[in-house]
């Protein structure tokens, strides 16, 4: 074990991811509405803010973080080696990799006419392949299992040979950028690096978190680009993104190591010093770099990670030491499953394209359409609730 933690899941956790996927899906839904507030929409690049919106996606990060220590914990008390470990691990990445990739080219520069097929359907039969490799199978027969899982990975070749792009229809499938899988992918691969070689020492992994933003800084330099250094600019948007997976990966440990033992009073103020930390390190940062989601600033990832430890600080302090938590059903199915919460509304959006059916256009406009995205991301849940009854449950 890399550091003294429970393997028993913590509902705070699990609560806070599904919460975050249901405002992620609300989110989405709403950058589709004209007529409200810029408040409840991204903001531009160079504005220099942030909105609740922009927090959605680095809390999906921070969660991704908090988790990390107790999965790599579980598995090695299950018995796994080193390089089973590392395999894991690797398999995980590739896979939001792999999904992210085809996720982003069905958003554009398709060629449907030199697919043969529309992008919809493509779209739909990559999500039927996703079910099969990547379900959680309970069936006795581990030969259909592997079957299965076969049919699905042929699948994804197929399509993936099948794509075409560009007006010519001559491109094939490229990574354009990765996707919001993708970077997940990218950033959680770096973070399990990193927490495995200080071996979940807090003090590193502080300072790594320090590196992460030198790093950002550094790409992000004139000429930096262009010189022999250039692959510094390229990974600057994934050190920043680690940076917010290392400070959940702290905050776990702020909370649940267990040989740093303490009052509950105690790991509470711990972890608001932690945010406090980051606010002033963001405040410092701000003249240097302005608050950007679509640039990954340094500033938007401290703001960020220091709304989250005090919004999971309130989550732990409610549902796990107040014992508030009948009301956190509704988000379980969501939270233990949210790679497939996160892509039933993507299959959503293909079956309507595909079947030509439209949504009145009231739906997407001001109050109406504000109200309409809270009742589909209930929706999406409750859908997500029943595929978990039916045993579709998706696994990395």
């Amino acid at each position: 074990m890399i550091n003294q933690l429970s393997t028993q899941r913590v509902l705070s956790i699990d609560v806070f991811r599904g919460i975050t996927i249901l405002v992620m899906i609300f989110v989405n839904e709403l950058a589709g509405v004209s007529g409200i507030s810029p408040w409840m929409k991204h903001m531009p690049a160079d504005a220099d803010a942030m909105t609740f919106v922009d927090v959605v996606f680095p809390a999906f990060l921070f969660i991704v973080g908090m988790s990390i220590p107790f999965a790599i914990n579980r598995r090695i008390a299950k018995g796994d080696n080193f390089m089973q470990l590392q395999w894991h691990i690797i398999w995980r990445s590739l896979g939001l990799l792999v999904l992210g990739v085809f996720m982003v080219n069905a958003e554009g520069d398709y060629n449907e006419a030199a697919m043969g097929m529309s992008i919809h359907v493509w779209s739909l039969l990559f999500y039927v392949c996703v079910l099969l490799v990547w379900n959680v199978y309970t069936l006795p027969q581990k030969w259909l299992v592997y079957v299965l899982k076969g049919i699905g990975i042929a699948g994804l070749i197929a399509l993936a040979l099948v794509y075409r792009g560009g007006e010519d229809g001559r491109s094939y499938m490229q990574p354009h950028w990765w996707g919001i899988l993708g970077l997940i992918g990218w950033a959680y691969l770096y973070s399990c690096i990193i927490y495995q070689l200080f071996k979940g020492n807090l003090y590193g992994l502080l300072a790594m978190i320090a590196i992460c933003i030198i790093f950002y800084a550094v790409g992000h330099q004139p000429g930096v680009s262009q010189s022999a250094w250039h692959w510094i600019s390229a990974q600057s948007g994934n050190a920043a993104h680690t940076s917010i997976v290392l400070c959940g990966v702290v905050l776990s440990l702020l909370f649940f190591d267990q040989s740093r033992s303490a009052a509950t009073r105690q790991r509470i103020l711990r972890a608001l010093g932690f945010a406090l930390i980051l606010f002033i390190a963001g405040y410092f940062l701000r003249p240097f770099f302005k608050i950007s989601k679509i640039y990954a600033t340094p500033t938007w990832c401290l703001y960020s990670a220091a709304i989250c430890c005090v919004l999971f600080t309130f989550l732990y302090w409610l549902t796990d030491i107040k014992q508030v938590n009948r009301w956190t059903a509704f988000f379980r199915p969501a939270a233990a499953n949210p790679l497939l919460t996160y892509i039933i509304p993507f299959i959503i959006y293909a079956l309507l394209q595909w079947s030509q059916i439209k949504l009145p256009a009231v739906l997407h406009e001001g109050i109406p359409g504000m109200l309409w995205c809270i009742v589909y991301a209930v929706i999406v849940m409750g859908i997500a609730k029943a595929l978990n009854r039916m045993g579709i449950k998706l696994q990395l």
